[in-house]
């Protein structure tokens, strides 16, 4: 393609990602500036077609950084409205019988009371109203595809991807070159497993004092169910079945009923599994069947279905969280509390911590330094407190499975309160733990009854997701000979199951096997970009806007 000419805009701070990190960062910089008297510029650009669009959680939210971000949240029509009435946690022992867990043999910090069930992207939608509100310049549908580095190898602001460019990388007729927005300090907020977020990781070295990270992939679907059967507040989360597999195979579940008569539901599958033939989407479907949620769902109709991975390790795997110019927060950095299955309260508040910081800084006339105050807060912050009491929570299931896992973590909560004298650690990445294809068991999965359970192509069209069709795929190979070569044989080529959306496919044509990607299909969850076994998948920004469109999820 030809060179391009862009057009540039300097800021005081631009921020990557509209999520409850990089929102409640502008917010607070803004807040900070109003305080000050002091003119600041601060501009956020996310990928998605509105702030919220990508947005996927529970979601249970613990309150505590909204009060410190907007004590009058309430005041202000916050779309946090539905106070957690009942807490429950069961163990499904098979795909029929269950185990309701006495609340004493819950951890404490597990339990819910005091919390809402929300919308985490309406209430990323509500973060957008106030910062725009306080000065914030928000560019929606505008993904920062790459960074900008200064002279002197800090980081300078980014440049957000081009419009209207062709499968084959020449500019179409509609062709709109992104934009260099330059800024004294950038902080990347892009979610988990960052497209930018992953290059300043790999070019300042930042995982090499971290622990391995690891990953989970959330699966999740809106509900609109029988009123009689609604009950406003209740929470339910389930261990076992249909993934308890021992060591490797673990996965949580949620039930979580909401305003309106409706609820949400979904599975959370840790991506250390070991065996190849497992689909999280097809688990998923038939985690619906066990009757202690088939009965709330069943007379309702699914109104929405969403994925995304979920960055997972704790304190011990943070990485260094900053570098000349720029600063990480939320999961790009990974502080979600695995303990308390909790992270938009962590994220905002990390989101807080690095705006005041960046503030420190650019009142002494900085620009483009190391923030390194940003890790001096964190350390001195609840946040920290809560991560370091929470740390030994993810690598316990790991390591031990789901029962041994779960006994251990609740002596480690309730008896030594977090404070046992040394720290798990799971060195095995998730795309190493695979078995060899043939030295694992075959799962039989049972067809869609396209009342309860669902197909992925079907699921995809409820979740709005949409990609302009002739641009460069997003979703690279590094080498694209691996697929058929190695992944197949090995392994066969697991990215046609651990996918949510339908993306991979191994087709057969005149006698010869070729590797397809619909990319039209993909829902943004970077699954592919973590378990890929040769990590051969690399994820990148498509054309702005394109993605799924989430309602109320």
């Amino acid at each position: 393609m030809e060179a391009v000419e862009r057009e540039s805009m300097e800021f005081d701070v631009v921020i990557v990602g509209g999520g409850p990190s990089g929102l409640s960062a502008a917010c607070r910089l803004m807040q900070l500036a109003e305080k000050a008297e002091q003119e600041l510029s601060v501009c956020l650009v996310e990928k998605g077609s509105e702030v919220g669009a990508h947005i996927l959680s529970g979601a249970v939210l613990e309150p505590r950084a909204l009060n410190e971000l907007f004590p009058d949240w309430k005041e202000r029509g916050a779309p946090v409205n539905n106070p957690v009435t009942q807490d429950e946690v069961y163990y499904l022992v098979n795909g029929t019988n269950r185990i309701k867990i006495p609340s004493f043999m819950v951890p404490g910090d597990t339990h819910n009371w005091g919390n809402h069930a929300i919308s985490l992207g309406n209430l990323c939608r509500w973060l957008g109203e106030q910062a725009e509100a306080l000065g914030v310049n928000i560019f929606p549908g505008f993904p920062a595809s790459e960074i900008i580095y200064n002279d002197d190898g800090s980081v300078g602001g980014v440049i957000t991807g081009d419009m209207g460019v062709g499968a084959d990388g020449e500019q179409k007729g509609t062709f709109q070159p992104g934009y260099e927005l330059r800024a004294k300090y950038t902080l990347f907020a892009e979610g988990c497993r960052g497209h930018l977020g992953k290059q300043l990781m790999q070019k300042f070295d930042l995982e090499k004092d971290a622990s391995t990270q690891h990953y989970a992939i959330g699966l999740k679907e809106l509900w609109d169910i029988d009123p009689e059967k609604h009950v406003p507040g209740k929470v339910v989360h389930t261990v076992g079945w249909p993934m308890n597999h021992g060591p490797g195979g673990f996965a949580g579940s949620f039930l979580y009923h909401m305003e309106n008569n409706q609820v949400v539901v979904g599975l959370i599958v840790d991506l250390s599994y070991k065996n190849p033939h497992v689909s999280p989407f097809h688990e998923f479907q038939r985690y619906k069947t066990h009757p202690l949620i088939r009965e709330t769902l069943e007379g309702g109709k699914r109104v929405s279905y969403g994925a995304r991975a979920i960055v997972k390790g704790g304190l011990p795997a943070l990485p260094k969280l900053t570098v000349p110019g720029a600063l990480l927060l939320g999961d790009d950095a990974g502080f979600l509390n695995m303990l308390k299955i909790k992270g938009s309260h962590t994220a905002m508040k990390s989101g807080m911590l690095a705006a005041e910081a960046v503030f420190d800084r650019l009142g002494d006339g900085g620009a483009h330094d190391e923030v390194s105050s940003y890790v001096e807060r964190f350390e001195n912050s609840w946040l920290h407190e809560e991560l370091h009491k929470a740390r030994n929570s993810g690598p316990a299931l790991h390591r031990f499975g789901t029962l041994l896992g779960s006994a251990f973590v609740w002596v480690d909560q309730t008896i030594f309160r977090g404070k046992l004298p040394f720290t798990l650690k799971d060195p095995v990445p998730d795309h190493e733990s695979l078995k060899p294809a043939d030295k694992a068991k075959k799962i039989d999965y049972p067809k869609p009854d396209n009342v309860l359970t669902f197909d992925r192509l079907s699921s995809v069209f409820v979740s709005n997701t949409n990609h302009e069709e002739d641009q460069p795929c997003h979703l690279q190979l590094k080498d694209p000979s691996i697929p058929i070569s190695k992944t197949l044989p090995l392994y066969d080529e697991p990215a046609q199951r651990y996918c949510p959306a339908g993306v991979y496919e191994v087709v057969e044509e005149n006698g010869e096997k070729r590797f397809q990607i619909n990319a039209q299909n993909c829902v943004h969850c970077k699954t592919c970009d973590i378990k890929d076994p040769f990590q051969n998948i690399n994820w990148v920004t498509p054309e702005g806007g394109g993605g799924p469109n989430y309602p109320n999820m």
